[in-house]
């Protein structure tokens, strides 16, 4: 999958990880929750277009046409033919997109990976490690300098995983990452370095932020990861809507998700909301991006955050629904710094400012108690 980043309103992200056949594509599965959400459905009734052209011949807009006025809708795929379909104006690169072109012996990206792989300083390393680390970021540089040659916005680059409790590590991941891009002459404004949201990951992006280099925090899964998130100035915060709400089905115990239950709101959808508003209402530089959408009301429950990631099937329903003039205005615009500035947080949500320079962070990866992480402060 593929995901854009840009500021809107002329950006747009996605983020990518399977493929297949000829082109790399991007699989997408709704469930139905066991639990009551409220519905909010104070969007439009859906009509599908009947004819190729009509709707266009007809003076009537689309569903896609009328959400993309509140928040940038961005393609949730990845390379060949789905860009003629919904082009995306950026792109992520990541592990699992190498892995995929490594499979697919006609894609446009083999010949970068095939010189990295051939690189004479990888192999003149003594270190197994070193060496695969080496190609690795060859690989990774040399397709993120050819996607940057072919969007218009930025370009996201994974950062290793297994350095999500290191924060010099991943510091020094970056700047080998950017020395690289430097050698292509990708320029630092065109790039983005994709990071866990652990307590050392937000601490890596608030050093690499305060260098002027931009970061993407991923893997937020709490309102504390969010917020802290925000403080160190991350320039682009990534939650995972539907992931939040698979986890909730299955399991107990988080206070943050029990008490969005009881409410009868949908966990990962009050998240999203908390998080924009705390975002705009204290002033942050970061901008929120939405991700792992499950539908079309999905869409509709969060219009007005930056970035919304979307499947390709809920995006050519979006773009097969149409629309009358006086109908496309009706859509609701459900955030926006004007409802954020009048947000108020309890003071059961905010105890502490969560500071990442001074606060004490809990955090362990997936287990039986988190989503992904827990993440609390003291």
């Amino acid at each position: 999958m593929s995901a854009s980043l840009q500021s809107p309103p002329s950006s747009a992200l996605s983020s990518s990880s399977a493929l297949q056949n000829r082109r790399l594509g991007f699989a997408v599965y709704s469930t139905r929750p066991s639990f009551a959400f409220k519905s909010q459905r104070s969007f439009p009734q859906i009509r599908a277009s009947t004819g190729f052209s009509s709707s266009l011949d007809a003076g009537l807009s689309t569903e896609l046409d009328a959400v993309s006025s509140y928040s940038e809708i961005v393609p949730d795929t990845v390379i060949f033919d789905d860009f003629e379909r919904f082009p995306p104006t950026a792109a992520t690169v990541s592990s699992s997109l190498l892995l995929g072109i490594c499979s697919l012996p006609d894609t446009k990206f083999k010949s970068s990976v095939d010189t990295a792989l051939a690189d004479s300083a990888c192999y003149r390393l003594e270190s197994s490690n070193g060496r695969m680390s080496c190609f690795i970021n060859k690989a990774l540089v040399n397709v993120g300098g050819d996607m940057a040659k072919l969007v218009p916005g930025r370009v996201s680059t994974e950062v290793d995983a297994r350095l999500a409790y290191d924060t010099h590590g991943i510091i020094r991941k970056v700047h080998d990452l950017l020395k690289l891009y430097h050698e292509i002459e990708i320029p630092p404004e065109r790039l983005l370095f994709k990071i866990p949201s652990t307590w050392q990951g937000i601490e890596a992006s608030r050093l690499l932020e305060s260098e002027g280099i931009q970061t993407h925090l991923t893997f937020v899964y709490s309102f504390c990861q969010a917020a802290a998130a925000a403080q160190a100035g991350a320039s682009v915060i990534q939650i995972f809507v539907g992931r939040i709400r698979d986890w909730a089905r299955n399991h107990k115990g988080d206070p943050e998700i029990e008490a969005a239950l009881q409410r009868g709101d949908d966990p990962g959808l009050a998240l999203v909301t908390k998080a924009y508003n705390y975002i705009h209402k204290y002033g942050h530089k970061s901008k929120l991006m939405a991700a792992a959408i499950r539908n079309k009301q999905d869409v509709f429950n969060i219009l007005g955050i930056d970035y919304i990631i979307t499947p390709l099937k809920i995006l050519q329903s979006l773009k097969d629904s149409v629309t009358p003039p006086d109908d496309k205005y009706s859509f609701v615009r459900r955030l926006s710094p004007q409802s954020a500035a009048t947000y108020n947080f309890s003071a059961e949500e905010m105890p502490l400012r969560c500071e990442t320079s001074n606060s004490i962070f809990l955090m362990s990866l997936a287990t039986e108690s988190s989503p992904n992480f827990a993440f609390g402060c003291i």
